[in-house]
């Protein structure tokens, strides 16, 4: 090996170490980024929970402020047809105060026939007393001059112990009809005044639990409007948080933009290095033939070096940029699909086998992220750098992983195992490839089949 040559392959691995190194701390940030962005979701996701029970609370009040509002009509329609009522009783007392007034004068006149007939009455006792009596009537009768005038005075006794009787009748009769009406006026006023007190009373309770309810109702508005200040300042709060979230997604996104390019460099010093090799291995070639040329024949062929034979590349790496990273059956692929019985966007490409399967880079590129999240389980995040673009590959639900942060790893070189872990249903590997930086509305997501042969 030449000096120069030496040299230069001291520096790359001075430049790839450094570079590294770099990557390594770089990382670091993201990690950090990801947990500030993790803090905020989660801190989010807790003002949003409050925001929907605050919410709730809003339409819990305004259903309670329906009812009362009901309750408040029904009761505003009993007051009303309570004041009818007792109006109507008011209007039933007037009728029958005009009608005891009315009975009054008519009673007024019937005492006046009754005092009339009493005096009449105490007119025949005095002169019947004055004459004797009944003994007059029997000297009418037996100082008739005939029969027939015999007949006509006995009619005419008749006639007048008659009138006097039917006198006697009517006085009774009269005397009982007045009892009758001022019993019957007095117990229908005593009655009406009994049912307008009632219905005073009822209409002192509605009137009582209308301003109650009135009460109650002012206190629900009171009290919703409080409620809708406390949700406004949270959805103010969650709106901040979202921005916070979006701006730590982009500094995310920079920073894994930023390790892309590292990656491409890194790449770019490999083909380097490939190159200055390949051209001290011509060297070394054209140094062996010149040396060849100058011994026998014999010689030649028995000092020849023999071929070594090409190493076979591993099953599950093929040629080209990118690999399949996994070996099994494809039970899930990009695009729609159905889970749990609902419709949901399935952002990768499933792969599923048995047994210890070992999971393996799908390009050349860095490890930005290797962690465990509560959905993906053990995932492992990878930048690459291809043709001047780059792609981001997400290894998910492995049962370990064997990279870590910041981590240079080779095409088809195996960095964790098969697993069931995080948000899983059986064992598999998830896998997403990404035009792009990796972000949490996957907008670059793409079908994995584009570039790889599943």
């Amino acid at each position: 090996m030449n000096r120069k040559y030496f040299v230069s392959l001291s520096i790359a691995a001075v430049l790839t170490i450094g570079g590294l190194g770099t990557s390594a701390s770089a990382h670091s940030s993201v990690d950090d980024l990801k947990k500030q962005q993790d803090d905020v979701s989660s801190k989010k996701e807790e003002v949003n929970g409050k925001i929907d029970s605050k919410k709730s609370e809003i339409n819990d009040n305004i259903s309670k402020q329906k009812d009362i509002q009901e309750q408040i009509d029904v009761l505003g329609k009993q007051l009303n047809d309570t004041e009818s009522k007792i109006k109507d009783k008011e209007k039933e007392i007037d009728d029958t105060t005009a009608e005891i007034n009315k009975l009054k004068e008519e009673i007024e006149v019937l005492k006046q026939k009754i005092e009339e007939r009493n005096e009449l009455l105490k007119e025949r006792a005095r002169a019947i007393q004055e004459k004797g009596g009944s003994a007059n009537y029997v000297d009418v009768l037996l100082g008739a001059d005939s029969f027939g005038d015999f007949v006509n005075r006995v009619t005419a006794v008749n006639t007048i112990v008659s009138a006097d009787k039917k006198i006697m009748d009517e006085q009774k009769r009269d005397q009982a009809e007045l009892e009758k009406k001022q019993k019957q006026v007095e117990e229908k006023l005593a009655s009406l005044e009994k049912d307008k007190a009632s219905l005073q009373t009822l209409k002192k309770e509605l009137d009582s639990q209308k301003a109650e309810k009135a009460s109650l109702f002012k206190q629900l508005e009171k009290q919703q409007k409080s409620l809708e200040v406390e949700k406004a300042d949270l959805q103010q709060e969650s709106d901040e948080l979202s921005k916070r979230e979006k701006s730590i997604e982009g500094e995310i996104q920079a920073e894994q933009e930023r390790l892309a390019e590292l990656a491409r460099k890194q790449e770019e010093e490999r083909k380097r290095q490939e190159a200055e090799a390949a051209k001290k291995r011509a060297a070394e070639q054209a140094a062996a033939q010149s040396s060849a040329s100058s011994s026998s024949s014999s010689a030649s062929a028995s000092s020849a070096p023999a071929k070594s034979a090409a190493a076979a590349p591993a099953p599950t790496v093929s040629s080209g940029a990118w690999t399949r990273p996994a070996s099994g059956a494809i039970t899930t692929n990009f695009g729609t699909d159905i889970l749990n019985g609902k419709p949901r966007m399935h952002w990768g490409i499933d792969v599923a086998a048995r047994g210890s399967v070992p999971i393996v880079a799908a390009a050349d590129g860095i490890v930005i992220r290797s962690e465990y999240s509560s959905s993906y389980g053990n995932v492992v995040y990878m930048t690459h750098s291809i043709n001047g673009k780059t792609f981001t590959t997400v290894y998910a639900h492995m049962s370990s992983a064997l990279v870590g942060n910041g981590q240079s790893v080779k095409k088809g070189q195996q960095i964790g195992y098969m697993g069931d872990t995080g948000y899983s249903f059986g064992q598999h590997l998830h896998f997403e490839l990404h035009a792009g930086p990796w972000n949490a509305a996957k907008s670059n997501a793409v079908n994995p089949r584009q570039y790889i042969n599943f």
